[in-house]
């Protein structure tokens, strides 16, 4: 249950940050990473063994000088590539500026002409971690030939410079290491080495993988050069008995961020829809509700949109359900199924993947058996999730989010949203998220997200909320709390 066997640099960000809305601390881990690094020096390095320490100005040359100072015993020297003014974070400042007051020999080079190793036995690699991609730059390209070329044997913290722990691939000129301690769990890439690899446990919670806390929004990013459609095209499809759900599933989706909001409904609800919001852009098709003459029509607006958001609003007439068993059957992208169209889900074939989010008692109507406590439930969602082929977010006072292979957990959320309606919310953010995202972390996001919008609102305003109250909250729940 837990995101895989090997963290990429964004997933160990996430890890990190959830570690510390659970309440262990990234100082508490940068120390614990420290001393499993010092730990492993010590196995390679002789008592009278000259020992340098190159660390870079992130948390991965934090660690290394919080190593430093287990060090004590060894004649041990801190290069430090740049200023000391530009070290990115608090906690590693506080350990350079320990290790400046102390015994310990230290030194800092702007300029990679100034480089050297002045013939160590064992050097410490630390110049970069796990976020750096692309080509070495200066004064680490020069450190890692030097490093490289040392008659001496080379521990890598976490990776070796130079190694991108997304794609797996190592720069050109990347360090070498005859050693690696990696923290936590394994990274991308490492298994390639000519090196040993030891994993070391630094203390990380369990429940940093498991639940869905404020590090997963670290996988929301606005960069300065977007371009309007980079964050997605929504197509809500949805109404006939009901004309509230759609667009407040429409609205929900512009709310958490997609660029553009398509509403396709009957005819019959089409301007009603369009009298909720000017922002909703509404496609008609002919009818009172969703049969089969809209199925054609659908699936080619569909086609042109990053993901669907299938079902609210839209009733559980026989001719309404088959249509949405014809849509699914021939729909190929991304779609979260929500309401009355979750019935067909478990008697339909498709390619299409989809985000499916019952309450539990459509859950169990699925298939699914229900369990009064949440761990026995989480196991339950896994089970006909992978039997479906489909990522179930089964929402409850905990929120279950599964794909069959990794389950995750959200607790935001209160008895106040037991209102109709914050079910429509959750699959409009659920269906923006997944225009840009894979399903199971859209899903997650989707119900942390809704569930701590409505928190918000209670927070502010007691309980008595009603579905539109979140609306407004969403953008807040999406972006304030990013660590």
């Amino acid at each position: 249950m837990t995101f895989g066997s090997e963290l990429t640099g964004r997933e160990i960000a996430i890890v990190d940050a959830n570690a510390a809305a659970l309440g262990v601390t990234r100082k508490q881990l940068m120390e614990s990473a420290g001393n499993a690094a010092a730990g492993v020096i010590r196995d390679v390095a002789d008592a009278d063994d000259r020992i340098e320490i190159v660390a870079g100005r992130g948390n991965n040359g934090g660690d290394a000088l919080v190593a430093a100072r287990f060090l004590g015993a060894y004649d041990c020297r801190i290069t430090l590539l740049g200023d000391p003014d530009d070290i990115g974070t608090d906690i590693a400042r506080e350990n350079w500026d320990a290790l400046e007051r102390s015994t310990v020999e230290t030194r800092t080079i702007g300029d990679s002409t100034a480089f050297d190793l002045s013939d160590p036995d064992v050097v410490v690699d630390a110049m970069l971690g796990t976020g750096i991609s692309g080509a070495l730059r200066e004064p680490v390209a020069t450190a890692a030939d030097t490093i490289n070329a040392a008659d001496a044997t080379v521990v890598s913290l976490d990776v070796p410079s130079g190694l991108d722990a997304a794609a797996g691939t190592l720069a050109e000129g990347a360090v070498r290491p005859d050693r690696v301690v990696t923290f936590h769990k394994p990274k991308p890439g490492l298994s390639d080495l000519d090196a040993p690899i030891e994993v070391a446990d630094i203390g990380v919670p369990p429940g940093a993988e498991y639940f869905v806390e404020r590090g997963d929004l670290l996988r929301l990013d606005r960069p300065a050069d977007s371009h309007k459609g980079d964050f997605g095209e929504v197509l809500v499809i949805g109404g006939g008995p009901y004309t509230g759900a759609p667009a407040l599933a429409a609205q929900s989706a512009l709310r958490a961020g997609a660029d553009l909001v398509r509403v396709a409904v009957p005819a019959a609800i089409a301007d009603e829809v369009q009298g909720f919001s000017e922002n909703l852009i509404v496609r008609p098709f002919d009818g009172t509700q969703l049969t089969a003459p809209a199925v054609d029509p659908l699936l080619d607006l569909a086609a042109d949109h990053d993901s669907v958001v299938l079902g609210p609003g839209l009733g559980d007439a026989e001719a309404t359900r088959s249509a949405v068993e014809d849509l699914l059957a021939d729909f190929e992208g991304t779609a979260v199924v929500d309401a009355d169209a979750l019935r067909v889900v478990p008697d339909v074939e498709t390619d299409a993947s989809l985000i499916c989010t019952p309450h539990r008692g459509e859950f169990e109507r699925m298939g699914g058996r229900d369990a009064t406590d949440w761990e026995t439930r989480a196991e339950h969602v896994a089970d006909l999730a992978a039997e479906l082929g489909a990522t179930l977010l089964v929402k409850g006072p905990a929120d279950i989010i599964s794909d069959g292979e990794s389950t995750r957990v959200s607790r935001t959320g209160n008895p106040g949203m037991t209102v109709g309606g914050t079910g429509d919310v959750l699959a409009g953010v659920t269906g923006a998220l997944a225009a840009t995202l894979d399903p199971l972390p859209a899903a997650s996001l989707g119900a942390y997200v809704t569930g701590r919008a409505g928190d918000l609102v209670v927070e502010e305003n007691g309980y008595g909320l009603v579905a539109t109250d979140l609306l407004d909250r969403v953008p807040t729940a999406m972006w304030s709390e990013r660590p």
